[in-house]
């Protein structure tokens, strides 16, 4: 029996990944938090743009979002009940600092600090992301990620949350794909700031680029023993053709969203070869930025949920290339329009592993979005479930073959604010009714738990300097 993406019946158990294997959910503050100007938390870049009408679907708004602000014992103890013991969450900047920069607000801190202690009481270990996505608006109004400074704002926060967190968390990610936030929001202006141009796009990259590695050596060099991580997005690029212009477009797109941020990382510098407009970067480099480009991270994140086919386009400026969409394919797709192609998280894990420099890589996002529908109080979520199924099959695979590949996060744990899509698209194993805000398990959280229920649990993350309990 085979599903729709033509892969074999799930028959594997979490044990078959080995005991070293982590298993967890991911979230964003902006997501789920709500209490978006409560205990003095400061306004942030996303409740700046949810606020102009046309920008988010609806109109929605992330302002009470799944009010995990005020339920988070209630999620983590739910958490729990699914067999959930790693649990990645972000921090909101400017709940912490509600001007970005200057005087911390202790509420914020007492917050992140009360989720902290909750979660290990719980069992649960933390894995804190620094920064997704929710730039405080005082920073934005100074430029945000295309003023240089934005590099000492960065250090500060990250080192405020290192000193205020890192006695209890020891796993931590840095930036949550930089090539989206920058890409959606600093070039086409469909996400938060709503910035668009070349002119944005290129110093928030260069910008993005320096706090990644910045971030890491001060948390590196804050917290003992930290395992310090920062994540991509990435997809599968295919040409849609054979024909050598669809083959370079092909491979135009994937230095822009699979090499553009982990390349400087590890001192090979930006795919300037593959898409000459790069070369502009320049302009917003000093001579020491190659080298405070690069850090060593115990890890890297990949978030993969679909592939993408490109085709040559003269209209499309600097790349001439252009996704076709997985609706003009005619291949099955989430409600993202997003085409489910398991192979895809496979493909990745052989991209990133043949990096020499990656020292460990775990999948730190890996979702979809399906109709759901509540019936008699249950959601029986059959195309989530295989969607995960197979996609697991693919990560089971690449381990097998010996590919790095040491943990996998669903994105994610409850329905959420999804962006501009507002809350249309629902990612979540657990159904929330987001008039009452009652949870409720779907049936592909019951299988996720059910099927982490016999795992050994895992112990330790090995890194080049030590071994950091886990769980």
């Amino acid at each position: 029996m085979t599903h729709t993406s033509g892969t074999p019946l799930f028959d594997l158990q979490a044990e078959d990944f080995g005991t070293d294997f982590v298993w967890g959910v991911s979230t964003a503050a902006y997501q789920i938090e709500g209490a978006y100007k409560t205990d003095g938390k400061g306004k942030s870049i996303w409740d700046g743009f949810v606020s102009k009408k046309g920008n988010i679907f609806q109109d929605q708004h992330g302002q009470i979002a799944c009010d995990f602000y005020n339920r988070y014992k209630a999620d983590i103890l739910l958490m729990k009940s699914m067999n959930i013991d790693h649990f990645r969450f972000s921090l909101s900047w400017s709940r912490i600092l509600p001007d970005g920069t200057g005087k911390v607000n202790q509420k914020g801190i007492d917050f992140y600090n009360a989720l902290i202690d909750f979660c290990l009481e719980c069992g649960i270990t933390p894995w804190v992301t620094l920064y997704h996505w929710d730039l405080p608006q005082a920073l934005e109004d100074l430029g945000g990620w295309t003023n240089r400074k934005i590099l000492h704002w960065f250090e500060a926060y990250a080192q405020i949350c290192a000193e205020n967190f890192g006695d209890r968390v020891k796993h931590w990610m840095v930036l949550n794909e930089p090539m989206v936030f920058t890409g959606a929001g600093y070039f086409l202006g469909v996400h938060a700031p709503g910035k668009k141009g070349l002119k944005n796009f290129l110093p928030a990259i260069h910008h993005a680029v320096l706090c990644q590695a910045l971030g890491g050596k001060t948390l590196r060099k804050t917290v003992p023993k930290a395992v310090i991580g920062t994540t991509f997005s990435c997809s599968q690029i295919t040409p849609r053709s054979k024909s050598k212009k669809d083959i370079k477009a092909a491979h135009k797109a994937d230095a822009l969203l699979n090499r553009l941020f982990i390349e400087p990382s590890l001192g090979l510098g930006y795919p300037n070869e593959s898409i000459p407009v790069l070369r502009k970067i320049k302009k917003y480099q000093r001579p020491e930025d190659a080298q405070n480009s690069v850090f060593e991270f115990d890890f890297i994140g990949i978030q993969n949920y679909t592939r993408e086919v490109v085709r040559h386009s003269y209209t499309v400026p600097y790349l001439r290339a252009k996704i076709v969409k997985a609706t003009e394919r005619n291949v099955p797709t989430t409600l993202m329009d997003w085409e489910v192609y398991p192979p895809s998280i496979y493909e990745m894990l052989k991209k990133f592993n043949a990096y020499k420099g990656v020292n460990k890589i775990l999948i730190t996002e890996n979702g979809a979005a399906f109709k759901d529908r509540m019936e008699e109080g249950e959601v029986n979520d059959t195309q989530r479930t295989s969607y995960l199924q197979n996609y697991l099959a693919q990560v089971h695979k690449a381990r097998s073959e010996g590919l790095k590949v040491s943990g996998y996060f669903v994105w994610t744990f409850t329905d959420n604010f999804e962006w501009a899509e507002g809350y249309y698209p629902r990612f979540g194993l657990v159904h929330i009714d987001f008039q009452t805000l009652k949870r409720t398990i779907k049936a592909s959280g019951k299988w996720y738990g059910n099927f982490l229920k016999g795992r050994k649990h895992t112990k330790a993350i090995k890194t080049k300097k030590t071994d950091v309990p886990i769980g």
